[in-house]
């Protein structure tokens, strides 16, 4: 039997290509579609051509376009498979490579011609374990004597339940073929974006790091004020803000892991620490009951967000799950109500200049700390100076740094004329 037609022929310089489609596309997990013989015919199509100027949401990453859950297949997660037969003409002596999809629900596997050549999820085990797809090149097979260079190219795709949402799934920027030295060079732009979008992720919690040490020196003088909720705010916002760039950045940390980290632990840790942390500041009565109460519903808080996760008791019902998440909702608006209470409370019993610069501080934090409830008010969450994308957050915990080193230094003062 004749080979079958390529679904696209693409002549070659020393440049490279989008491999925008049209790809065959099929959910569910058979590795027989791996096969370059498999007839995959009946598969629906999918075109991956980006419209003009499009972008991902989050870092800035060009030749967006959105996943299944846009194209027909709602609410599904699990796995599926992309394929395309395409023909090379070009120099014989060119060395080809390819280069990955930037941009993918959830994780994924590249097959060339059949066989296994790589991806960042580990697949050893089910459900396959999610990691970042970054940037990658992945070199292809030539052959010196052949005119044109023939390959069956197929992705295995992974979406995690973690990660379903009203755009998800799959591939959303097309993986791209060429020279292997152009692709190098494509490759060094990729990563250059994404070292750009998670730059400032990387550099604010290094700042609320020496922040925290200035506040321990702070209290090294001797005072009778407490700083410790402080410190420790510091130090869980840093650790909260650094694992967006471990799982983006590097391959050590997985979606769990980053799910586990965030979302069950960090996220009403921070809350509640930095509570507490601007009550003392304004120098509050210590309320004792604030405290139980944070206590209360920081505990509440870990045991329904685990409880809501896709990966704790998968076997629970719908509806149980939907709980966890109404229960989370109410307690971060619970948190916000202590926060706002906390703050109007300082300036309310000390309206010094200072103070409201202090208040001034704590909204800052706070936009980072509810950014969830500011995006569901219809408050801008990102925008895109340059092409790449800068937070809402980001720029609040910017102005905040610098806020809360002014504070500080003001508190030194202080305490250096009482002295």
């Amino acid at each position: 039997m004749a080979d079958p037609a390529p679904d696209a022929r693409i002549v070659l310089g020393h440049s490279t290509v989008p491999l925008n489609g049209p790809w065959r596309f099929h959910i569910g997990d058979d590795q027989r579609w791996s096969s370059p013989d498999f007839d995959d015919s009946a598969w629906e199509t999918v075109d991956l051509t980006p419209a003009a100027g499009a972008h991902d949401g989050d870092v800035g990453l060009p030749g967006y376009v959105t996943g299944w859950s846009q194209r027909g297949h709602a609410h599904y997660t699990g796995y599926a498979w992309y394929r395309i037969r395409i023909a090379v003409d070009g120099d014989k002596a060119t060395a080809l490579a390819l280069a990955g999809p930037t941009l993918v629900d959830s994780t994924y596997q590249l097959y060339v011609d059949g066989k296994l050549v790589g991806g960042p999820g580990d697949f050893s085990q089910t459900p396959p374990t999610v990691f970042a797809a970054k940037p990658s090149v992945f070199a292809l097979p030539t052959s010196p004597s052949a005119p044109t260079q023939t390959y069956v190219i197929a992705f295995r795709v992974w979406l995690d339940p973690l990660e379903a949402s009203g755009e998800s799934g799959g591939m959303h920027v097309a993986p791209v073929i060429g020279a292997a030295d152009a692709i190098q060079q494509l490759h060094q732009t990729q990563w250059l974006q994404t070292f750009k979008g998670y730059v400032v992720d990387a550099a604010e919690p290094l700042a609320f790091v020496l922040l925290a040490i200035m506040v321990v020196a702070l209290t090294a003088g001797g005072t009778a004020d407490s700083y410790r909720w402080l410190v420790a705010a510091l130090i869980l916002l840093a650790l909260l803000r650094v694992n967006q760039v471990l799982f983006f950045w590097t391959p050590y940390l997985s979606l769990r892991g980053y799910d586990i980290a965030v979302t069950v632990l960090l996220r009403p840790l921070v809350l509640a620490a930095w509570t507490l942390a601007w009550r003392d500041w304004f120098r509050l009565d210590k309320r004792p009951w604030l405290g139980r109460a944070v206590g209360a519903l920081t505990v509440i808080y870990v045991v329904f967000a685990c409880l809501g996760r896709p990966w704790f008791a998968p076997e629970a019902t719908h509806g149980i799950k939907a709980s966890g998440d109404v229960v989370i909702q109410s307690l971060r608006v619970v948190f916000a109500a202590l926060y706002l209470w906390v703050i109007a409370l300082g300036v309310t019993r000390s309206p010094k200049p200072s103070t409201w610069l202090a208040a001034l501080a704590a909204i800052l934090v706070g936009i980072g700390l509810f950014a969830t409830e500011l995006s569901a008010l219809g408050v801008p969450g990102i925008w895109f100076p340059y092409g790449t994308g800068v937070s809402r957050s980001q720029y609040a915990y910017a102005l905040f740094i610098a806020l809360l080193f002014v504070l500080i230094l003001i508190r030194s003062v202080g305490y250096a004329r009482r002295k």
